[in-house]
């Protein structure tokens, strides 16, 4: 048996929450100038949520490429610090790796793998984790890390109404000198009561500190999305609302006519998001999931908008 969402008649109103904001963005926006040398049109505190059981949240006014977003998840699920398996499938990493993949941040690295302090470490009343719990993991070079995904998922299974389930890819020392620090730094999630006697709901907020409106937020919609359906088949949830902060949401001056012309489309039925079990019904653990696992069901959509990337 497999989870699904359903779709629905008509666009899920995540698709639309995203044309609003585009829309809003394109109107009250103000003229900045950014590191790429390329100007935005930017608005600060940007915000919208949605309803996951309205379908998979995949725009159709424009095609949104499913396999290189799900390639890029289940990087980041894989923890690792480099693009070398990730750059046979996609490229959307290449221009901020060096020439044997390595990154300087690497969104993964710190949901599985955050480096904790130096053993002996002392700041005063503060406390670790250390050795005796079960997500710290000594590495080969001896540091600790700490699994901040796989402590959401155990939070989940134990006391699903705690309001610390928190994942963080910001490293404010790594930050200070990386080429390209997480844009999308931090998600929470929230399990809300079911009032119909069903299973609960679980719901993801992410906080986004620099938000691309053309090319990057149809993909942190998608991702996240994905990310909180997986983890309520997980933990014996149903998905619930996706909340979404933007800090400063922006559209490159050269991604402006696209973004109109996309604006002009009328939306597609939402498909439907399959995400695989054991052939015994139990569902696969965020490490046993893989490209096959993810099946996209009735995916219709209008024709792709180039957009310049810039770096």
């Amino acid at each position: 048996m497999e989870f699904a969402i359903a779709p629905t008649a008509t666009t899920t109103n995540a698709e639309q929450a995203y044309l609003d904001l585009v829309s809003r963005v394109l109107e009250k926006g103000l003229r900045k100038t950014n590191r790429t040398g390329v100007d935005t049109i930017s608005s600060f505190a940007e915000f919208y949520a949605v309803d996951l059981a309205e379908g998979y949240p995949l725009l159709t006014t424009k095609k949104v490429y499913f396999g290189s977003m799900l390639r890029e998840v289940l990087w980041y699920l894989s923890g690792v610090d480099h693009i070398r398996e990730l750059r046979n499938h996609t490229k959307i990493w290449d221009a901020w790796a060096d020439d044997d993949g390595n990154l300087q941040t690497a969104y993964g690295r710190f949901w599985r793998r955050f480096p904790l302090p130096a053993s002996g470490l002392s700041l005063g009343e503060e406390v670790w984790a250390d050795t005796d719990h079960p997500r710290v993991t000594r590495e080969d070079d001896g540091t600790l890390t700490f699994d901040q995904l796989g402590y959401v998922v155990d939070t989940l299974r134990t006391n699903p109404m705690s309001r610390r389930m928190v994942v963080t890819a910001w490293h404010p020392a790594n930050a200070a000198v990386s080429l390209l620090p997480p844009c999308h730094y931090t998600f929470c999630f929230n399990v809300s009561p079911a009032e119909d006697g069903g299973l609960d709901y679980l719901n993801c907020h992410l906080s986004q500190r620099s938000a691309d409106l053309a090319l990057g937020v149809p993909f942190n919609l998608a991702c996240y999305a994905l990310l909180t359906d997986a983890l309520a088949q997980l933990t014996g949830l149903r998905p619930g609302r996706f909340a979404h902060t933007l800090i400063d949401a922006h559209i490159y001056e050269n991604h402006v006519d696209g973004l109109r012309e996309q604006l002009t489309r009328e939306p597609l039925p939402a498909p439907t998001l399959h995400v695989a079990k054991h052939p015994d019904g139990r569902p696969k653990d965020l490490d046993e999931l893989g490209f096959d696992d993810f099946t996209l069901e009735g995916y219709e959509h209008r024709d792709a908008i180039r957009f310049p990337v810039a770096v």
